[in-house]
């Protein structure tokens, strides 16, 4: 796209909002290098990455980046052989670090659907050995004794030699207090000295490192250390040759991986900058546009972004509409349209959020043109004219379907028949080569253009004229009207003058009316459009919170399902329990008497959960509202708990049940119906161990299906 449209509506401005948000020096490259594509893979993948952001955001309101600096240099001086010093492995050891938390950040993400941004995620490359090897580099760039044992051990005879140093000057301050001008050791020239009175200067031999601007005193290193710190600055000179050659060692360790910390470093600023994008849709309520394929541009609440408490409007550029005319006086925000939906247009090409609502969607053109400037004098009027009229043929030597045009105050700067007229074919001209064009001008000609032309609309800036000012708001379908007549009237024009002026312009007069009515009509449809987005908005926050409800609701249920179940697991295994004891206790004897049969039955009626209602069991309401009961279905008696089948149906409405060994008459709302389980056959017999066993099983298979569980 040309660079030009890009000088013209500041789009270096656009991009320095995003800059605040980025925290690499990577991100601010790569937006630095941001502009416009015709690409729709390209923008759809930007579009994309920031909706996966914004729902990341969601889950991790507080994601962030380790603030990282250009490394492109470095890697490259990597590349060609060179070593690097400690600083350049400071920005390369950030850099790593900032790869690695993004890493276990990614690997512990949780609840979020990722596709895109996990492609750059997960192409984070993993160098443990390099981040082991650079902590040899503390963060304020000092190599730690552990680089190396040559350099641990020649530091430990440079402490040695220092502490010797120390002691001896030590003993001499004691000895010679009475010499110096202050009890301390100085440092001059890298050397331990004495601060020796300049009258004692020979009492103490050694060498003189310096002479304060007085001349009292003497800065001298005593005799006695001079060969001590010889031997430092002998050791000092080989601390710095064992660093060389660890910077050296490091270099061609990392050197290898140069390439791979290089992209790593990009992908890092690139999710930065992504990042970034989605801090500026929270900041300004900015949202992700949809695309049309069609070249159907349709802005929701759009406003300019350089604008401070810019107006919101709405523009619909429809498929089919070719040609937007927006007529009226100067001053009421035109220009500002024309630059709104040229800036938004390239900001979505570039991959930008934009400023407006849910909805909007963009169009995408291989060109955006504009022709936009300033009005000169009176005076620079020829040049004015000569200077727009050459930019505008140049561009229709280029413009075709795929473009965009902006024209502001088309055919101005000559006289305003011959004006009228040249703009009038020149959009005539665009329109029939399909150009989508919006374009100002304040010649009332040019309405009569827009209401008798197919694919072409007027519009106009509204006008307050109680406040005689303008409002900013765009009237899409309304032409512009003169309000001359009614400014002239509201600061004091004598009526007697505006009307003999408005007899001279009847037919204009005519014309204005009808736009006048347009205006109301237009307002009142704002209205109405501004009352249906309410009402959307309400139901939006409705339907959010029934859905809040319904998921409560169901987290409820579960949860009583699961009481539920849990209480019917401590039934089975009480119930279990008990009949075993009651089995031991039977065939513990080898015969039962007929008491000691009674009291058996007795003690396994007790089984019954006489504390569990069944009757308000809602698995077995569940279960009886799917079928009506007939002849033959298992039931279980809901008061006594006990297992019986249906023998007969009575007409009025009860059931006989055979319960055991009792025919019993029932409601249906006395039982329930369970499930039908086919059981082992059981040979009859009169031991009453065997009735016992069937009975707990039975019991077992009635709490089972209250469970919603099926026995084994």
């Amino acid at each position: 796209m040309n660079t030009k449209i890009l000088e013209t509506l500041e789009f270096n401005k656009i991009k320095a909002l995003f800059e605040p948000h980025l925290l690499t020096e990577q991100g601010l490259e790569e937006l630095k290098g941001l502009a416009p594509t015709a690409k729709v893979d390209k923008i759809k993948q930007a579009f994309t990455e920031m909706e996966e952001m914004q729902a990341l955001f969601v889950e991790q309101p507080h994601f962030t980046i380790l603030a990282t600096r250009e490394i492109s240099a470095v890697c490259k001086r990597l590349e060609m052989g060179a070593d690097l010093n400690i600083e350049e492995f400071l920005l390369l050891k950030q850099v790593l670090l900032a790869s690695r938390e993004l890493q276990g950040f990614y690997a512990n993400l949780e609840n979020v659907r990722l596709e895109q941004l996990a492609r750059w995620f997960e192409k984070l490359h993993d160098f443990p050995h390099l981040q082991g090897s650079l902590q040899a580099l503390n963060d304020a760039g000092f190599i730690e004794n552990f680089a190396s044992e040559e350099l641990a051990r020649i530091r430990r005879k440079i402490h040695d030699s220092e502490s010797q140093v120390r002691d001896v000057l030590q003993d001499l301050l004691k000895q010679k207090s009475q010499m110096l001008t202050e009890g301390i050791i100085a440092s001059r020239n890298g050397r331990q000295v004495l601060p020796v009175k300049n009258t004692y200067r020979n009492k103490i031999a050694g060498v003189v490192h310096d002479i304060s601007a007085s001349g009292n005193t003497v800065y001298i290193e005593p005799r006695e250390v001079v060969k001590l710190s010889e031997e430092i600055a002998s050791l000092r000179a080989d601390e710095r040759y064992e660093m060389i050659r660890i910077l050296q060692e490091l270099s061609e360790r990392v050197r290898p991986h140069a390439a791979e910390v290089a992209n790593d470093a990009w992908i890092i600023g690139h999710l930065d900058l992504i990042r970034a994008k989605v801090r500026f849709i929270q900041e300004r309520q900015a949202v992700v546009p949809q695309l049309s394929e069609n070249q159907e541009i349709q802005l929701l609440h759009v406003r300019h972004p350089l604008v401070k408490n810019a107006v919101a409007n709405d523009v619909h550029f429809g498929k089919e509409l070719t040609t937007i005319v927006i007529t009226g006086p100067n001053t009421g925000g035109k220009t500002i349209m024309l630059k709104t939906l040229g800036l938004t247009q390239l900001m979505a090409q570039s991959g930008l959020p934009i400023l407006a609502d849910k909805g909007s969607r963009v169009g995408i053109f291989e060109e955006i043109f504009a022709d936009i400037g300033d009005e000169q004098s009176i005076e620079q009027s020829l040049s004015t004219f000569s200077s727009h009229m050459t930019n505008i043929v140049d561009i229709l030597g280029k413009v075709n379907q795929h473009s965009l045009l902006l024209l502001d105050e088309l055919g101005a700067g000559t006289d305003p028949q011959e004006g009228a007229a040249l703009a009038m074919a020149i959009l005539e001209d665009l329109r029939l080569r399909q150009v989508k064009t919006m374009a100002t001008t304040h010649y009332p000609e040019l309405k009569a253009y827009g209401i008798e032309t197919a694919f072409v609309q007027n519009a106009s800036m509204e006008f307050d004229t109680a406040s005689l000012r303008p409002t900013y708001r765009f009237m899409q379908g309304v032409p512009g009207r003169s309000n001359a007549f009614e400014i002239a009237k509201r600061l004091g024009l004598s009526d007697v003058i505006v009307g003999d002026a408005s007899q001279q312009v009847n037919q204009d007069n005519d014309v204005n009316r009808i736009i006048e009515q347009l205006e109301e009509q237009t307002l009142e449809s704002r209205k109405r459009l501004d009352n249906i987005r309410e009402v959307e908005q309400e139901n939006l926050k409705m339907n959010r919170a029934l859905k809040k409800l319904y998921n409560e609701l169901n987290r409820e249920k579960e949860t009583e399902l699961n009481k539920a179940r849990e209480q019917a697991a401590e039934i089975v295994e009480l119930a279990l329990s008990e009949s075993d004891q009651i089995l031991k206790n039977l065939h513990s004897k080898s015969q039962l008497k007929p008491h000691e049969i009674i009291e058996a039955k007795a003690e396994l009626k007790k089984l019954a959960p006489e504390k569990v209602d069944l009757s308000k069991n809602k698995v077995l309401q569940k279960a009886k509202k799917k079928r009506a009961p007939k002849v033959g279905d298992d039931i279980i008696v809901l008061s006594y708990g006990q297992r019986g089948t249906l023998t007969n149906q009575l007409k009025d409405g009860r059931w006989e049940a055979q319960v055991g060994l009792i025919k019993m008459t029932l409601e249906e709302k006395e039982f329930g119906l369970v499930q039908a389980q086919q059981e082992a056959p059981v040979k009859k017999n009169k031991s009453m161990s065997s009735n016992v066993l069937l009975v707990v099983v039975r019991k077992r298979d009635w709490i089972s299906e209250a469970n919603g569980t099926k026995r084994p």
